[in-house]
């Protein structure tokens, strides 16, 4: 591995991931796809969004490093009866895939945990047909704002730029993507963006929950204080925060994704 997943792979992490949608995650995207497409979707994760597009597609390849991620989309495919998917576990660095075979190639919050991320889009390019598209949208942290103001989700954001990019990822993708794919020799490059909002009951709920859970009991509050960045009583206060956040009268939290469509030259 060139770089460690921040996140983990902790219940509530890959649960969360698993609720993203081809609607909620994609819907850039969707405009641009054919029946007869066959679709390479790189650090699919639990498989969600894959399986959605499948409906749009005629055939959806899933890759992932985490063996436990790939069992769990497998078992969604399923369960849900999608014949035209399959997920493998992979390395995005060196896909298995011939030159000029796939139609798309989407990537939803991989580059940013990537510390080549430009090496990944070059492979992407690669096995991507002359003329076809990469999709890829990526959260951006420097965006991401909160209501009632708290200086310790401010410091939890500060920290998490600091391990992130420790561990060789950027946590500012979104702004990004747009070089990352131009400099992997894409063509027609369109940025978009879009948001994702906390402010529903159940939203609010499933925020606290992530950020509690990730500070608490999974990677990113374990390797905060293994690395000397915080002490385990910091931890605790950040993770208290978002309780405090979120039991507030009126809580919000938004950010916004960076998104680009682009297209392989055809030669």
């Amino acid at each position: 591995m060139r770089e460690k997943y921040t996140h983990g792979h902790f219940g509530t992490v890959v649960d969360d991931h698993a609720r993203r949608t081809a609607a909620n995650s994609a819907r850039f995207l969707l405009p641009h796809l054919t029946e007869s497409d066959l679709l390479l979707d790189l650090g699919c994760g639990p498989g969600s969004i894959s399986l959605d597009l499948a409906e749009w597609v005629e055939i959806v390849v899933g890759i992932d490093a985490a063996p436990e991620a790939i069992a769990r989309a497998e078992d969604d495919r399923e369960r849900r009866g999608t014949p035209n998917a399959s997920f493998v576990v992979g390395d995005v660095y060196d896909l298995e895939y011939g030159d000029d075979t796939f139609d798309v190639v989407y990537a939803h919050q991989l580059l940013q945990h990537l510390a080549d991320p430009v090496a990944v889009l070059r492979e992407a390019y690669r096995v991507l047909k002359p003329g076809c598209i990469v999709a890829v949208r990526d959260a951006d942290y420097g965006t991401m704002v909160h209501d009632p103001h708290d200086a310790l989700i401010d410091r939890w954001l500060e920290l998490y730029h600091e391990i992130a990019r420790r561990n060789g990822g950027e946590p500012d993708a979104g702004r990004r993507l747009r070089g990352w794919v131009a400099a992997a020799g894409f063509i027609d490059v369109t940025p978009s963006t879009s948001s994702w909002t906390y402010s529903t009951d159940a939203a609010i709920d499933r925020w606290r929950q992530l950020w509690t859970s990730r500070l608490r009991q999974a990677r990113m509050g374990r390797d905060l204080i293994r690395e000397g960045m915080a002490t385990a009583e910091e931890v605790e206060d950040m993770a208290t925060a978002f309780d405090r956040w979120a039991d507030s009268a009126e809580p919000f939290f938004a950010f916004l994704h960076g998104e680009v469509l682009a297209r392989k030259p055809s030669q």
